[in-house]
């Protein structure tokens, strides 16, 4: 391998290190800085200290109201604050992020960069006009405290082995989907880790960078200047690529260009908003997508969300009711053989904070596109027949992986009721139990339609496999 002597005349040339601010820890323990400044500090200092995602500062009518986002649960982290300090501390947060103090009646976006325990942290804020004064949201980016693991991330081996088998074709199109906050990203970034290699050319376009990958060509969406994901994209594929990232399919023209890329032999990784698996299919067609596009490129389709895990120094062991089970499609002779944990009542666990809970677990619905799925998408087969042909072939619903996790004592049924309980993931769940034959596995009886776990042994339905 050649190596360049290089003079320090190159010195001149480097462009300037981005300004980052004081370190947060030092600058909220200033006594001499204004009390507004260390209010600022000690908010942000606080979300971190606990590892939220947010923070919400919010005008109320009889003061200002800051919750912090844990594990995907908004929380009260201080007492309310007089209504004097509201103009104060939104100028702060302004001046930090680089917007524009005297705009009040219009939304602002803007950007704050800090040090804390040694690491750069940035948070991305948003500002919006609201009926008591401007409330501002800050999500926290710290790239530092991600695990981009595979293994970490995914618990079922079955579904991690699909994950990974589909994140390794050398070209095709794969979806990721989930709300707001449900980690696609985490996801999507470790595939990417999985593949930096440098013997392939790797490319993403993103609106905001949230990791930093080292040997990976990074773009940031700028819509000010024109430069959006489709028109990156276009960009990419005059850059000789192998792998390439969209941070988000929100329009026809990106998901077009993001399907052509996959056609013409590139690994497209991307991002879409639906409620599961099936449903993407059909969400791209609303956007105007042809089928014959769909099922030549697709590879499969990731959904996920995120179930927040119990504290393994305070749970305790749990026996549901038949009630609490039929209303998440249990059902059993002896609910007693079932084994459940939950959180403890008046908890005062140091490790979560009397929470009950402490950092949170992935749910994944994974569905592969075989032969005749990719037959079916290009016939334009309707969401919930391409859902029956999915469950047919193997796949897990949300709600059977969440009751998975219930059962290991990862999460508690409470949970998996408050995220993945719907009326259309339950029947979906009972459709899947049922494609299976009418004896038990486990005992050889014969079992009613209706019944999801054999009652004589309590063994549940299979599935049929691929």
């Amino acid at each position: 391998m050649e190596r360049f002597e290089l003079s320090d005349s190159f010195e001149s040339f480097a462009p300037p290190e981005a300004p980052e601010g004081p370190d947060l820890e030092q600058s909220a323990a200033d006594a001499s800085a204004a009390p507004v400044v260390q209010l600022a500090d000690r908010i942000m200092v606080r979300a971190l200290a606990i590892g939220a995602s947010d923070i919400h500062v919010e005008p109320q009518e009889k003061g200002l109201q800051v919750r912090l986002r844990l594990d995907g649960v908004l929380q009260k982290a201080f007492e309310s604050l007089p209504s004097k300090v509201i103009p104060a501390l939104t100028s702060r947060f302004k001046i930090m992020a680089d917007l524009d103090i005297a705009e009040r009646r219009l939304p602002q976006d803007g950007r704050i960069r800090r040090h804390y325990k040694g690491r750069t942290v940035d948070f991305r804020v948003n500002v919006l006009p609201s009926r008591f004064g401007e409330k501002i949201v800050l999500r926290l980016l710290d790239s530092s405290a991600a695990q981009l693991d595979l293994d970490q991330l995914v618990t079922d081996p079955v579904a991690l082995a699909e994950i990974r088998d589909m994140g390794r074709k050398p070209y095709g199109i794969l979806l990721v989907t989930g709300p707001t906050g449900s980690g696609k990203s985490t996801t999507l970034y470790s595939l990417l880790a999985e593949r930096n290699d440098p013997g392939l050319n790797i490319s993403t376009v993103e609106d905001p960078i949230e990791y930093t990958l080292p040997g990976i060509t990074q773009t940031q969406v700028n819509r000010d200047k024109g430069l959006d994901f489709s028109q990156a994209l276009r960009a990419f594929m005059r850059q000789d690529p192998d792998v390439l990232l969209v941070g988000e399919t929100r329009d026809l023209e990106t998901a077009k260009t993001a399907l052509e890329a996959a056609l013409t032999g590139h690994l497209v990784l991307t991002t879409l908003h639906c409620n599961d698996a099936p449903s993407a299919v059909a969400r791209l067609e609303e956007m105007g997508v042809e089928t014959f596009l769909l099922s030549a490129s697709l590879i499969g389709v990731l959904s996920q969300r995120l179930l927040r895990r119990l504290c393994q120094h305070c749970r305790q062991p749990h026996h549901p009711q038949e009630a609490e089970l039929a209303r998440v499609g249990l059902l059993a002779s002896d609910p007693a053989n079932l084994n459940f944990f939950k959180i403890p009542a008046n908890n005062h666990c140091p490790h979560c904070g009397g929470m009950g809970y402490r950092g949170r677990v992935g749910v994944y619905e994974v569905m592969r596109v075989n032969e005749a799925m990719a037959a079916a998408i290009g016939k334009g087969t309707a969401t919930d027949q391409l859902r029956r042909l999915a469950m047919a072939n193997g796949m897990k619903t949300l709600l059977s992986y969440g009751l998975e996790l219930a059962q290991q004592g990862l999460t508690s049924l409470e949970e998996v009721e408050r995220v993945l309980l719907t009326d259309s993931g339950l029947e979906q769940e009972i459709r899947a139990r049922q494609i299976s034959t009418a004896t038990c596995r486990g005992c050889g009886a014969g079992l009613r339609d209706e019944w999801l776990d054999c009652p004589y042994c309590v063994t549940p339905r299979g599935t049929l496999q691929k």
